[in-house]
Formats: C-alpha cells, sequence, structure tokens
C-alpha cells in the first residue's frame, strides 16, 4: 500500500511541472454588475497563442446585460468602443473588419460562454494594450490591462 501511494505521489510531482508551465491561457468571468473579475492579465512571453476564455456569470440576456471580450492597443481602446457602438446591436457591438481588434469574443448572455485566442507572438512586451467590453455603457466599468511579461 504504502508503495503505491509513493508511486503514485511521485508521478503527481513529476506531472505538476508541465501543467503549472501552462500559463497561455486565462479565463475571465463576467457578470450581471458591469464587472470582469480580474483588472490585469500577464501574457508570458514564451507564448506562441494566448487563449482567453470568457464566461458570463450572470442571469441577464444579452439584449439587456450583454458582455463580450475585446483586445486593443490602449490607445485604440476608445476609438474601437465608439466604432463598436455605431456597429450596433446586431454586429454584436464590434465593427466589423477592424483591424484595431486584436482579438475578441462573441456578445454574450447570462451563462453563455466563448472563447479566443490572440497570436502572442504579435504583441509586444512594453506596449499598452486593453481589454473591453462594448456593449453600450459597459466599457467605463469593464476594462483591463494586458502585458506580455
Amino acid at each position: 500500500m504504502f508503495r503505491f501511494a509513493a508511486i503514485a505521489a511521485a508521478a503527481v510531482v513529476l506531472a505538476t511541472p508541465a501543467f503549472a508551465a501552462d500559463n497561455c491561457s486565462v479565463q475571465v468571468e463576467a457578470n450581471d454588475a458591469m464587472q470582469f473579475n480580474t483588472k490585469s492579465i500577464d501574457v508570458p512571453a514564451s507564448c506562441k497563442k494566448f487563449t482567453v476564455q470568457l464566461k458570463h456569470v450572470g442571469k441577464l440576456p444579452k439584449t439587456s446585460m450583454g458582455h463580450n471580450w475585446v483586445l486593443a492597443k490602449t490607445a485604440d481602446m476608445d476609438a474601437v468602443a465608439k466604432d463598436a457602438l455605431a456597429a450596433g446591436a446586431a454586429a454584436g457591438y464590434l465593427k466589423a473588419g477592424d483591424a484595431r481588434v486584436l482579438a475578441a469574443t462573441k456578445l454574450l448572455g447570462g451563462g453563455e460562454s466563448d472563447s479566443v485566442s490572440v497570436d502572442a507572438t504579435k504583441l509586444k512586451a512594453g506596449d499598452a494594450y486593453s481589454f473591453f467590453c462594448t456593449f453600450p455603457g459597459h466599457v467605463g466599468l469593464m476594462k483591463g490591462t494586458l502585458q506580455v511579461k
């Protein structure tokens, strides 16, 4: 019995570094109080691809409390949000083909989730990136920073 427990423990210890080394993804939650559960995301410089899973943990539908996760350079955030608002609900509050948008999930209602992958090789350490929600009126509260470390 002791030998089996020791082997099992060793297997877990040996497997842990590979699992722990995968910091190339994050889950972000959004709620009915117009909040993300994080204000900053660090992307390890070693990541080639970085995946964000957005989960809307609220209960309200996307027509009244929709959320998305949009990534852009911080300098472009206000203009992207303005153009997203003009694009309207039918476009998921995101201007089609906007080259300033580096990544974006679809617009979600309560209980829904979506994920998006970012080509992390195109993100530069030292550059300022912001993530935000483009649903009308949300960008003021639902925003944060993303940096490559």
